[in-house]
């Protein structure tokens, strides 16, 4: 779980002694507005080079394939993933991706964007993961990955105001300029972060000597261990598909609401928002419901509230909806996290194939997201696109509520093949 509280009773526990950690925040923070401007524009951006929305939708998915495959391929090609090297090829990247989605004028050259996008939030991933592995002792890797997640939330939460304040009514250089003026500010928050790690161990942790399984087990696990967690992988699927559909089709609907004038990136902060503060009582919630029926019936009230989205033309309406459906979904996010990771402690034998399988639907939320939001946008609008996701969410809650056990058990060993 992640929030404000997490942030809060970090520094509670352990002060200031955690520089190292505070300086990859700021550094997160800078690169979250960045990485907020790009995605916010980059829907605009295609659109306005006269691309339709379904083809937008289609190009932006993508990106999430992309970074699918560099899942695979950088996992065997880096075999040293020192946090500092792999901080330093992302940025590389980031700085290359907005002059190429700044020059793109067809389909080809922005899927060349995106592929760039999914390269460079794959780097994101694996140095950060690489960095709490080194900095931080085991039993501080929850607290400090979420004091990274709050400060990455903050700029995504400003990263949409930003930009309302700098488009107007065609995308010109002002939001690159932004973008890249804050990639930069995240660029002297790494080189503090390269000052302040100089002693941290730089080499991999020796091999403790296993072997990796055959990818014949691998498949025989993940179709054993996915049919027993298929009701928890669906909630990862579709907490993803509606967070795509956002980043998709909120920059379009923001740039309609007209009566907020500069403010129109609101949309996207009111969505954005809940996460930051709803740990505070996710806790007391899922302890009374328990972790799977939090996510559904979160999930079932969000999605009638989004239903009713083409009900209205108030941008005041439109924008208290988002912020209560964002606010369910933030409620049920952090309790399915938490039952994978009952299911991790409980068949430990299997953790790895429950974290590729929580990713990978994860990944394919990504993929199915903006190509849906795409095509429903251009044939039937962006309300009733909003709309149809909200049909979707509460016919799935509906029937994860009914189908899914009370308790599931993984019983599972691995294979000898």
């Amino acid at each position: 779980m992640h929030g404000l509280h997490t942030l809060i009773q970090h520094f509670k526990t352990y002060g200031l002694k955690h520089k190292q950690l505070y300086a990859a925040s700021l550094m997160l923070f800078f690169f979250a507005i960045f990485d907020g401007i790009i995605s916010f524009i980059t829907p605009l951006v295609i659109t306005q080079k006269g691309i339709s929305e379904s083809m937008m939708g289609l190009i932006i998915g993508t990106s999430s394939i992309a970074g699918i495959l560099f899942d695979l391929i950088l996992c065997r090609v880096l075999k040293d993933t020192r946090f500092r090297l792999i901080y330093f090829l992302m940025f590389i990247v980031c700085s290359v991706y907005p002059l190429i989605l700044w020059g793109a004028n067809t389909a080809l050259l922005f899927i060349i964007a995106m592929v760039m996008w999914g390269l460079y939030y794959d780097l994101l991933g694996l140095a950060s993961l690489d960095f709490i592995a080194r900095s931080s002792a085991k039993e501080e890797y929850p607290s400090s990955f979420g004091v990274l997640r709050v400060f990455e939330d903050l700029g995504y939460l400003l990263a949409p105001l930003i930009s309302g304040f700098l488009i107007y009514e065609i995308i010109d250089f002002r939001p690159f300029l932004a973008a890249w003026i804050f990639l930069s500010l995240a660029f002297i928050a790494f080189i503090l972060v390269l000052a302040l790690t100089r002693k941290t161990n730089n080499g991999y942790p020796k091999d403790n000597g296993s072997r990796p399984s055959s990818i014949f087990t691998e498949i025989y696990l993940w179709k054993k261990i996915g049919n027993f967690i298929l009701p928890v992988l669906l909630v990862s699927l579709l907490i993803n598909i509606v967070d795509a559909f956002f980043w998709t089709i909120g920059p379009l609907i923001s740039e309609n609401l007209s009566f907020l004038g500069d403010l129109g990136g609101l949309f996207m902060t009111v969505y954005i928002l809940p996460p930051l503060f709803v740990g505070w009582f996710v806790g007391g919630v899922t302890a009374k419901l328990g972790k799977k029926k939090t996510a559904f019936y979160s999930l079932l009230l969000g999605s009638l509230i989004l239903s009713t989205f083409f009900l209205f033309k108030s941008p005041v309406i439109l924008l208290v909806i988002a912020f209560l459906f964002s606010f369910c979904s933030a409620l049920a996010l952090p309790a399915i996290s938490a039952a994978y990771a009952d299911y991790v402690s409980e068949t430990p034998n299997v953790e790895k194939e429950i974290n590729t399988l929580q990713d990978s639907f994860s990944n394919l939320g990504y993929v199915i997201g903006p190509i849906i939001a795409g095509v429903l946008s251009q044939n039937f609008g962006h309300n009733l696109t909003f709309t149809f996701l909200g049909i979707f969410g509460v016919l799935l809650s509906l029937i994860l509520l009914l189908i899914t056990p009370k308790h599931i058990n993984i019983r599972i060993k691995k294979p000898k093949f």
